[in-house]
């Protein structure tokens, strides 16, 4: 009988320690819930960027073989490339993605990324109309249609131009440099800048373009013909290396098929805002 109780007794004492050890567990358990509920907010966008990048390594991984050589290269070019990156953004990993972004790109802008190179050897032709340097349009015409890229580069000279002109810069009055004996050396003397008049640009409109013939309204304000000068020195190596110009127009409201209000990009229209 003593023996009987001694091993029930011993046989609860084993009960009560399993009991204890599970209690110390549940309660750790507990604690390190509790500890990563604390910590959760704080790391808890690092963790789904880890997180994504384990999914998208093993999506790799379980297409080994099958990812193509295109994309692999497509993603070694977004490396420089941030404009290609832009592209891609999320998609890096995902081949079918990466091939729907590049060619949705491709529809939207595909002239700029097929356009090629329309600089021409020939001289740009240069003439005048009616042209009031207050109020006068400037026309382009262009060999080929251009690209937004294009009408980009155009417009960035005009921007460069009319800021120079806002500063005064075009002062035929305040050439001494210009006008210097190259032989005596170059000097400069600021009292003949006392008294003189200012030389400054007013305004200047949209630059627009429909099909191959673009336009742009001008109002010169006080600036000379300097700024012409300059003007016609800019696009004469624009249309020779990046944009060819036919032919460029000072004055005239109307300039060959030119159509008010055909502003639908359908129709070939494209604007640039200096």
């Amino acid at each position: 009988m003593e023996r009987v109780w001694s091993t029930q007794c011993t046989n609860e004492a084993r009960v009560v320690g399993v009991l204890q050890l599970q209690g110390h567990a549940s309660s750790r358990h507990i604690l390190l819930a509790t500890s990563d509920k604390l910590t959760g907010s704080r790391s808890g966008a690092r963790e789904r960027r880890i997180q994504k990048i384990h999914e998208d390594r093993k999506r790799r991984e379980s297409a080994k073989g099958k990812y193509p050589q295109w994309a692999k290269v497509l993603e070694d070019a977004c490396k420089l490339d941030k404009e290609l990156r832009e592209v891609i953004g999320d998609s890096m990993g995902n081949a079918n993605e990466m091939q729907k972004r590049v060619e949705e790109r491709i529809l939207r802008k595909g002239r700029d990324f097929l356009h090629p190179s329309t600089g021409s050897a020939r001289p740009m032709k240069v003439s005048f109309r009616e042209f009031d340097s207050t109020n006068a349009y400037v026309w382009f015409e262009l060999y080929s249609p251009p690209s937004e890229k294009d009408v980009e580069i155009i417009g960035n000279v005009i921007r460069s131009w009319y800021l120079l002109g806002r500063l005064g810069a075009f002062n035929a009055s305040n050439l001494q440099i210009s006008r210097s004996p190259t032989d005596l050396g170059l000097s400069y003397d600021e009292k003949n800048v006392e008294g003189l008049l200012q030389a400054y640009f007013h305004n200047v409109d949209i630059l627009e373009f429909q099909d191959n013939l673009g336009r742009i309204r001008l109002d010169l304000g006080t600036a000379d013909a300097l700024a012409l000068d300059v003007f016609i020195n800019a696009l004469i190596v624009v249309s020779s290396e990046n944009v060819g110009i036919k032919e460029l127009t000072f004055g005239g409201k109307r300039l060959g098929d030119w159509e008010e209000g055909m502003v639908s990009k359908e129709d070939g229209y494209i604007s640039y805002k200096i």
